[in-house]
């Protein structure tokens, strides 16, 4: 009697927790509405207009007064047929759908020269880059479709280490032209970008800093393949996207985009070689795409430190659905920009296979925002490298275009927050760790529920500074790497109808004298060779073991 009022004590303090937070309508039954672009049914083919599918003349000029053509004239599509039409930069407009038939080869040339510099983003904050192959600003009903291939020619913009190609494909990088490290293990595009690397120049724009003023680093400032700003209404459907510069796909501060059927591939080694980063975006969909890329696969953003914060404005109100990652840092992952926050986002029927971590939540001292309500079901993943679900408030990599950080432990605006998430039958085969949750210890992560699912991993349960964790009938099977869950800094954690391995060397590690309210309730304990480990003053009373 006594762990059933327990049990159904637990299970209250969950549904009222994300019932207190819940400001928000949306639900699995009332998921966020996309609204899609349309267009006339007039067709334009490039080909009409002189262009030339061989691989060698430039069509850069024909594709883009096609596009404007056809916006001027009140929209359609511009048809690129099979082929392999080789171009420069192009500019998206309004009201017009970019259509690749099956075949045709969007290839973008290597001639850096022909991409010039302009004031773009990086990581949230203003920055000189080079123009992107693909870029629309301002704009209303646009689309890029089809079944064919874009390609951004990348390995020319990128450096590399040998330890990450084999022995002839080093061999054929190093004939290919670019400059060595003084080691003779890093290839770099050109003596600019090695002088600009070495020298840690920052590329953010500054007052008083003319854009001319970045020339002399202008090779190092690789852009993405495709960057959407300010733009409504946007359809990516069919096509391959493959080996960017940097970022594949950069929607920044759009609404109502949808993104479905599509191939994203980078190669594995490709610095910053992220899937799709939606940034600031207000209503979206990411569906049944596959990914394959070198960083993190499927990202959300929403701005970084300060002026992230200043902008002000959450990614918010998406659904990201039957996706299949294959290789990338992190399969679905929010931050480490996420000043502005980011909420009500629904992941679900997605499979992660290879990944370094599946679900990841990132965010370090100084970013701010707030990321709550984000829903997770029905996933799959297989040989994770590392953490199957991953929160870190310490994630922290210095670059040249960091300002400074309010890094002390105290709250105040730039306290990143993350809470109030439900995760529902997550399987995992193959991990390091099942789940890693790491927060501040003046701003624990907040009401993380795991519920109905299975974790086999080398390791369990890893909780420091969190509070209202609830893990209900999930099973963490390990390879008897003891402790089966460590926690500390923690508050009012609640495990009911634990599931693991007879033979468990031990169930529950204690560190500290700051964790309170630990609950484990319906659990065989018999099965863990010992139940409980207290270390560094942590104490019994705090804790509650039941059958």
């Amino acid at each position: 009697m006594k762990s059933r009022i327990l049990l159904l004590t637990l299970l209250n303090l969950t549904c009222s927790a994300f019932a207190q937070n819940k400001t928000s309508s949306f639900s699995w039954e009332n998921l966020p509405k996309i609204s899609r672009p349309t267009f006339k049914a007039d067709t334009l083919s490039i080909a009409k207009l002189g262009a030339k599918s061989d691989g060698i003349f430039l069509n850069t000029e024909i594709i883009n007064a096609a596009i404007a053509k056809c916006s001027k004239n009140g929209g359609g599509t511009v048809l690129i047929p099979q082929g392999i039409w080789l171009t420069g930069p192009l500019y998206l407009k309004s009201n017009v759908e970019l259509h690749l038939d099956r075949g045709a080869n969007l290839i973008f040339s290597k001639d850096k020269s022909l991409y010039k510099l302009i004031e773009g983003d990086y990581e949230g904050k203003p920055a000189a880059r080079n123009e992107s192959p693909i870029n629309g600003n301002d704009l209303v009903n646009v689309a890029i479709t089809g079944n064919g291939i874009i390609d951004a020619n990348g390995d020319v913009w990128r450096a590399v280490g040998q330890s990450q190609l084999t022995a002839s494909q080093w061999s054929a990088k190093v004939a290919s032209g670019g400059v060595l490290s003084d080691d003779k293990k890093t290839w770099y595009p050109s003596e600019q970008f090695k002088k600009t690397h070495l020298e840690g120049k920052s590329m953010l724009l500054q007052a008083g800093k003319p854009l001319e003023s970045f020339n002399d680093m202008k090779d190092y400032l690789r852009p993405n393949l495709l960057v959407l700003k300010n733009c409504k209404k946007i359809l990516l459907a069919g096509v391959t996207f493959q080996n960017s510069p940097a970022w594949c796909i950069h929607p920044l501060l759009c609404e109502d985009l949808t993104v479905e059927n599509v191939t994203i591939k980078n190669p594995h080694y490709a610095q910053n070689g992220d899937g799709i980063d939606i940034e600031s975006c207000t209503r979206f969909l990411v569906e049944n795409c596959v990914l394959d890329v070198g960083d993190d696969a499927i990202c959300i953003k929403s701005g970084k430190d300060e002026e992230g914060r200043k902008r002000g404005v959450a990614c918010a109100e998406g659904v990201i659905r039957g996706n299949t990652v294959y290789s990338g840092h992190g399969a679905v992952v929010i931050g480490s920009e996420m000043s502005g926050g980011a909420r009500d986002i629904f992941i679900e029927n997605c499979t992660f296979i290879g990944t370094d971590k599946g679900l990841r939540f990132k965010s370090t001292r100084g970013r701010g925002g707030v990321v709550e309500r984000i829903y997770a079901r029905n996933i799959t993943m297989k040989d994770i490298h590392q953490e199957a679900i991953f929160f870190d408030m310490f994630y922290f990599v210095k670059f040249a275009t960091d300002g400074k950080r309010n890094d002390s432990p105290i709250v105040n605006e730039g306290t990143p927050v993350f809470k109030n998430m439900l995760f529902e039958n997550i399987t995992c085969q193959g991990a390091k760790v099942a789940v890693f949750i790491r927060g501040l210890s003046e701003m624990p992560v907040q009401n993380i529920a795991i519920l109905n699912s299975n974790l086999v991993a080398e390791k369990g349960i890893e909780l420091t500074d969190a509070s209202g964790i609830r893990f209900d009938n999930v099973g963490v099977f390990t390879q008897n790497k003891a402790p089966l869950i460590s926690v500390a800094g923690v508050r009012n954690v609640h495990l009911n109808k634990l599931k693991f391995s007879t033979g468990t060397p031990l169930l529950l590690s204690i560190d500290g004298d700051k964790n309170r309210d630990i609950v484990i309730t319906n659990t065989d304990l018999k099965k863990a060779n010992k139940n409980l480990e207290l270390k560094n003053g942590a104490s019994e009373k705090e804790v509650t073991l039941s059958k």
